[in-house]
Order: C-alpha cells, then structure tokens, then sequence
C-alpha cells in the first residue's frame, strides 16, 4: 500500500485527507474488510499530522465508510456501504419536525406510483408468488383482529419494499427501506384503530397486485397513489385530533 496515498495538499489538508481515503475505499481500491494502512505509516503517506488524520478518519467513521477498532490488532477497517446513515438523518428529520406527514405522503405519492408502474413492466412469476405470499401473511394477521396490527404493518412494509426490490434499481430499493422503517412509528401511532381499516388497506394492495398481474402498470401506479394519499389523510386527521385532544 506505499503508493496508495499522495501527500495531501496543504492548503485543505484535513478534506483532501478525507477525500483520498474514500475515493480509495469507492474505487475498490480498499475493500470491505481491509485494514486502513497502520497510523504512522498513512501519516507518513499523507504528510499529516496526528491530529488532522484522527479527525479525518472519525469523520470516515460518521459516513459509515470504515469502523475504528481499538487494541491489540485494531485499527480502521472498510465496512460495506449501507443506507443505514440516510435513514438516521431522515430519523432525525422526521424526529425534529422538519419533515411532515404531508412531505412523506407527497413523496410517497408520487415515487411509489412511478416504482409499481415499473416493477409491473418487470414482474416474473417468481415475483407474483411472492407478493402472493406477502398478501397471505397480511390475510392472516387480519384474521387475528386488532391483536394482529403490529404484525399487519410489518407484512404491509414488506409489500411495499418489494415493490422496490422488483424494479432491480438498488436507489428505490434503498429509498424504500429508508422511507418505510422511519414512517413505521407514524403507522403506529395513527393507523388501524379499527379491523374495517386494516381490510380496507388489505384490498387496496390486493387490487394492486391484480392489476400487476395483468400487465396494467397505469391501474397499478393509480391504486397505489390514491392508497397512500387516502391513509395519509387518515393519519392526519387522527393528529390533528390528538393535537386538540
């Protein structure tokens, strides 16, 4: 690895120390699992201080590029690359009010229709027996009443992402991931007081995977946009009517 850094330039030492670890780490030229060259040996490389390189390097940590790991055998290792930190930001966007039911619902609104419509252009027969699967696990936690709603959310989540997974495009797959386990506390809160509401949610997923079936990519995109913008006015008034309660 004697070659693997250059000297940093002097004048934005600490973001070209950043900057040249992760484009080595993005390149493929420091794989997951590889150990970061040894403190003395990347200072030497990079022409920097102690200091500025610990800095740069918990700074990798944050963007969830390396993981430091101290004692004998330690140091900073690649980890994967995950969607883990955009789901802690839009956590604490969402936590801070800074993102509202009516922003998720505008962007579900319009993303979600768009990732139907391409996944029915891309659906196999695999796919149709999974989401047959999915829609069989919801079946069953309605059966159960009220007590099956926890369980009824997580099988709906998992409708919805693998609305995602069919399209193959790893950005709405991830989007989805990120969108629908931060939203989750949401659904918890305001949705399902009732079994009629759990069926109703329940046969619009139905009809959109029919229309799936069927090829009518523009059927399915309509469902699932007039599904997310009708239970998100039920969310809002349910808080709206807790805020006044």
């Amino acid at each position: 690895m004697t070659h693997l850094f250059r000297a940093a330039r002097q004048n934005r030492i600490f973001q070209d120390v950043v900057e040249q670890i992760q484009e080595a780490i993005i390149d493929g030229q420091l794989k997951v699992g590889d150990r970061l060259p040894a403190e003395r040996d990347l200072k030497e490389m990079l022409q920097t201080s102690r200091s500025t390189l610990r800095e740069a390097l918990r700074v990798l940590e944050q963007k969830g590029l390396i993981e430091i790991k101290l004692g004998m055998g330690g140091g900073a290792v690649v980890k994967k690359v995950t969607s883990d930190l955009v789901a802690e930001s839009l956590d604490l966007l969402i936590r801070s009010n800074q993102v509202s039911l009516k922003h998720i619902a505008e962007f579900r609104e319009r993303v979600e229709g768009d990732v139907v419509w391409l996944a029915t252009s891309r659906l196999t027969k695999s796919d149709i027996d999974e989401l047959e699967k999915l829609l069989d696990d919801s079946r069953q936690c309605l059966a159960r009443g009220v007590e099956g709603v926890p369980d009824f959310l997580t099988a709906d989540q998992h409708i919805h992402q693998y609305f995602a997974k069919i399209t193959g495009n790893p950005i709405y797959i991830s989007l989805f991931k990120t969108i629908h386990n931060n939203i989750r506390r949401y659904f918890d809160e305001l949705l399902f007081k009732e079994e009629s509401e759990m069926r109703e949610n329940l046969q619009d997923l139905e009809s959109v995977v029919a229309a799936m079936k069927k090829g009518d990519a523009d059927t399915a995109c309509k469902i699932v946009r007039t599904h997310v913008r009708r239970f998100n006015d039920y969310m809002e008034i349910r808080e709206q009517q807790r805020k006044a309660g």
